[in-house]
């Protein structure tokens, strides 16, 4: 869901000037050795990962990758070209988080460069047992997880869709390397620290270079939209709670600009962080009213009666998932604060712990 701009100052003016025209933006250089070269997502509303890459001594080495797809690998390759470099110059990955739009194309830079990839251990884990499964069995599961969530078999069946659309998901490049919250990254000339900032997935890592004060924000902080934050089976219970306290803790951190995966870079991070933690807020208030409006409804039933950015018929497939799963993150959220409680049973629902006033 978009929320309203903070007080924040657009410092990645061609990339917004792009967005607008509804175009990919430049590779832009950053510093002397830093360069942000977007690589496009296909049929997504985001468009594009902004895929970082320092220039070292000894090769290149790149936060993030982007989606596992040959146009993508082909912007990828002439992104590089156009700093004067290549894939096989590329010695290191550091992924923040394990989405396919950022670990995807991991193992074919790995497989042209023999590059090393480097996650945080929770996500690093989610891969790991992702690949040890069939697209038939993934799908089983999170058919399942949504009936869990309140959808019915056909529902469920409908959203999850067919095996073939998850054999891309379970093959994704296990790292070689992890990094946990603190840890300095491999980067020669660079002073990047890891922080774990989990939410948007269990082991999100953002990346705080002290030198230049920057924080590579994964999609942990974005300008203009929220993450999407939900319920999974790696964390069924409270990745809003994490998501907030994630929020908190980046928030006072001395920045002097972010940069982000997707959109464009700004200055004014605690603004920012503000805003989102407000939108979460007006979101579980929005969510309580719906439960005591309609006491005794399930996660899926409850996400039918929020406000989304269309008209809740229009949602299906994948955005469904996410919406449903998002309400979940949101109803548990109001769980754990003791403004509702959930039945017990295979699928809970929900209803307030004080009825709505009057």
């Amino acid at each position: 869901m978009q929320d309203p701009p903070g007080a924040v100052t657009i410092t990645g003016t061609l990339q917004r000037e792009a967005w607008l025209r509804r175009e990919m933006p430049p590779v832009e250089q950053l510093a002397g050795d830093l360069w942000s070269v977007p690589v496009p997502i296909p049929d997504n509303p985001l468009r594009y990962v902004s895929v970082y890459v320092f220039g070292t001594g000894s090769g290149l080495v790149l936060i993030d990758t982007g989606w596992g797809w040959d146009g993508a690998w082909q912007s990828l390759q002439d992104g590089l070209t156009s700093i004067g470099a290549g894939m096989t110059d590329v010695r290191g990955v550091l992924v923040t988080h394990m989405h396919y739009d950022h670990l995807g194309l991991a193992g074919r830079v790995r497989e042209a460069s023999g590059a090393w990839v480097a996650l945080h251990p929770a996500d690093r884990d989610v891969v790991v047992q992702a690949n040890g499964r069939t697209a038939q069995s993934a799908i089983t599961s999170e058919a399942a997880f949504l009936r869990h969530l309140g959808a019915s078999a056909e529902q469920a069946a409908a959203a999850v869709g067919t095996p073939e659309g998850y054999e891309q998901f379970i093959a994704m490049a296990i790292p070689d390397r992890t990094l946990e919250d603190g840890e300095r990254a491999d980067v020669p000339g660079w002073e990047l620290r890891a922080m774990h900032t989990p939410g948007h997935t269990p082991g999100h890592l953002c990346f705080i270079d002290e030198r230049s004060r920057w924080l590579f924000s994964g999609d942990h902080i974005l300008p203009r939209i929220t993450p999407n934050i939900s319920v999974t089976l790696a964390d069924p219970v409270s990745p809003l709670d994490s998501y907030l306290n994630s929020l908190a803790r980046v928030r006072d951190l001395d920045v002097d600009e972010v940069m982000p995966a997707h959109e464009w870079r700004f200055k004014g991070l605690a603004d920012r962080v503000d805003s989102i933690a407000a939108h979460h807020e007006r979101r579980l208030a929005e969510l309580l009213e719906a439960v005591r409006r309609h006491p005794g409804r399930t996660p899926w039933e409850l996400a039918g009666q929020l406000t989304w950015s269309r008209p809740w018929d229009q949602y299906s497939g994948r955005m469904r998932i996410f919406a449903v799963t998002e309400t979940a993150a949101h109803v548990h959220e109001l769980e754990r604060r003791g403004l509702v409680t959930g039945t017990q049973g295979t699928t809970p629902a929900y209803t307030a712990t004080e009825p709505a006033a009057g």
